[in-house]
């Protein structure tokens, strides 16, 4: 059985659930248009650091647009991010587990939104440094599943830890974009946010 083409459709699946659930609720076309315009530039910001080991600042932009937009639209900029920057550094069976997870920390950023919780640059960076472990754990697993045989403890342990110091990169880099940036981006996010700002009434038949 190839673990590994079944887990691909599993993480299509569940993207497209996410997907027509937003369709479904949002409303605002002005929101669709911003988060279509964020995950593009998410997606591009990416490019310029595709020669570094695992150092890019599109999960800390994914965690922002949650974080101000909310748990649906982060997922949504994370999972378009991925799609957009692979449409130019390559397509394959990592890019629904790349959406998924570039997803999720956006949607799990979002259970912050109406706080202020994550306004503190230290606070962000740190989930920020979190994230960028949490997100090699996902890919590390599609690695597992599709690479490496037999699927067993020992060898999920071994993946896991063979990769540690291209986590930390990940997990460093996110750190050093969030510190420096994340107040800033943070406001400008915010001021976007206040402009869609908008009250929806069903009328009676």
């Amino acid at each position: 059985m190839n673990y590994g083409l079944i887990s691909v459709v599993v993480m299509v699946l569940i993207i497209v659930y996410f997907f027509v659930q937003f369709e479904r609720k949002e409303r605002n076309v002005k929101l669709v248009a911003l988060i279509a315009t964020i995950a593009g530039v998410a997606g591009l910001l990416r490019l310029p650091f595709a020669a570094l080991p695992n150092i890019q600042p599109t999960t800390v932009i994914v965690m922002i647009s949650g974080y101000i937009f909310g748990p649906s639209a982060g997922f949504m900029i994370g999972a378009i991010a991925a799609l957009v920057s692979n449409s130019f550094l390559g397509h394959g069976p990592w890019t629904p587990w790349q959406m998924l997870a570039w997803g999720l920390a956006g949607y799990t950023t979002g259970f912050f939104k109406g706080s202020k919780v994550l306004d503190s640059p230290l606070v962000f960076a740190l989930l920020a440094f979190v994230w960028g472990f949490l997100f090699d754990y996902i890919m590390n697993l599609w690695h597992w599943l599709f690479f490496v045989y037999p699927l067993t403890l020992k060898t999920f342990i071994a993946t896991y830890a063979a990769s540690f110091y291209f986590d930390l990169m990940h997990a460093v880099g996110n750190f050093v974009f969030a510190y420096i940036f994340g107040k800033d981006l943070i406001k400008t996010f915010k001021r976007f946010s206040k402009r869609l700002t908008y009250r929806w009434e069903e009328k009676g038949e």
